[in-house]
């Protein structure tokens, strides 16, 4: 019979994770991707000589990890885009750059209401494995809908604290690749940063673990190529792996 799974050593040497959510947890990335894309799109074809939004390069760039309005300032400012700010209360559109962030929201949460929340099987196995072990375990993500995906995909009793974007705004926490929303999530596991690990998939995510002095960073890279793995550590991850499930090892005999 195998022998059942254990935390790899690298895990062993903290005592609390934190795990970003989108894209480590909810298969939710791509989600978000296309919602961005069809929000973007619509502002770059009114402008001469602008590609569309990759979802793939510029979502991973610019957006990913980011809270909206952050997102879409970033992403706006690499081509050379200069909108008006606008305020959050700003209606769907391409005016103002709340108006592209709230068209975003808007298509998502369109697909949230259409199709199956989606999770990634090995970080539910490492999640289990660290639950055996009593390792407190936090969810962190820039999107305020973080909570509802995690309690529609039967998770959210796998962890001790949730920081999503809804308490980011109540706390008026800085986005990544500002370590706030890591820090905030330590602190509600009572562990230290030196002491705590940071699961992500965003650079600006694992930049964020860095400049937090968690004591573990590692980065997931979905994309599984050396380019990507490349800037994962280069932005600050300890370590990258294709999963979550990869920080599990078998057990011993």
């Amino acid at each position: 019979m195998a022998a059942a799974p254990s935390l790899a050593p690298c895990l062993r040497s903290v005592r609390a994770v934190v795990f970003d959510t989108d894209g480590v947890i909810i298969d939710s990335a791509r989600r978000h991707a296309a919602a961005w894309k069809k929000a973007f799109d619509a502002c770059l074809s009114a402008v001469e000589g602008q590609r569309p939004f990759d979802a793939d390069d510029d979502y991973l760039r610019h957006v990913d990890g980011r809270s909206r309005k952050d997102g879409a300032a970033a992403f706006l400012a690499s081509r050379g885009l200069d909108l008006p700010e606008g305020s959050p209360d700003d209606a769907p559109g391409t005016e103002t750059v709340w108006a592209i962030a709230a068209r975003k929201e808007e298509l998502f949460t369109q697909s949230l209401r259409s199709d199956p929340v989606d999770v990634w099987p090995g970080t539910v196995r490492l999640l289990g494995v660290l639950r055996g072990e009593r390792v407190p375990c936090a969810a962190v993500s820039a999107s305020r809908h973080a909570t509802e995906l995690l309690a529609r995909a039967g998770l959210i009793d796998r962890f001790d604290a949730v920081v999503d974007g809804n308490e980011a705004r109540r706390l008026r926490l800085p986005g990544k690749p500002d370590p706030s929303l890591f820090a905030e999530a330590a602190r509600r596991l009572r562990t230290p940063a030196r002491d705590t690990a940071v699961v992500e998939d965003a650079l600006a995510g694992v930049e964020a673990g860095r400049r937090g002095g968690f004591g573990l960073v590692v980065g997931v890279d979905r994309t599984g190529t050396p380019a990507g793995a490349a800037e994962l550590r280069r932005h600050g991850a300890d370590i990258v792996v294709p999963d979550p499930g990869d920080l599990l090892t078998a057990g011993d005999d």
